[in-house]
């Protein structure tokens, strides 16, 4: 059976602490990462949360994009998730210039092709 999707996980570390508290400046890097990936944009939500942090999630025609902030650590978790022919490297790799994050861990998954095995694909 081949690959229905793939899954990137993403763990950003030493990331700018205001990129990380901006909701518009967060949800206007994953649309615009989503585009550039070649995805179809369905949905969009953010939620800004107080004292600081953003989550929030673009679905896409191919699946998703997600985030949870945490500005105080300087750290994002992301997911990016494509089916199809779309590579959602290209998109994790943009959010992760985006919010300038200097440290990397990125896995990716395949979905929907029995047994996950992670490959780990930097740590930077």
């Amino acid at each position: 059976m081949e690959t229905i999707g793939r899954h990137i996980i993403a763990e950003l570390w030493e990331c700018d602490f205001d990129k990380l508290n901006d909701m518009d400046f967060i949800e206007r890097t994953f649309v615009d990462a989503a585009l550039k990936s070649g995805a179809e944009v369905r949905e969009v939500a953010f939620h800004k949360f107080a004292p600081q942090g953003v989550s929030g999630v673009v679905i896409i025609s191919e699946s998703h994009l997600t985030i949870h902030s945490f500005p105080e650590h300087g750290y994002a978790s992301i997911d990016v998730y494509t089916c199809g022919d779309l590579d959602p490297t290209i998109a994790a790799g943009y959010i992760a210039d985006a919010l300038n994050a200097k440290t990397r861990e990125v896995m990716e998954l395949p979905r929907g092709m029995g047994p996950v095995a992670a490959k780990s694909l930097q740590t930077v």
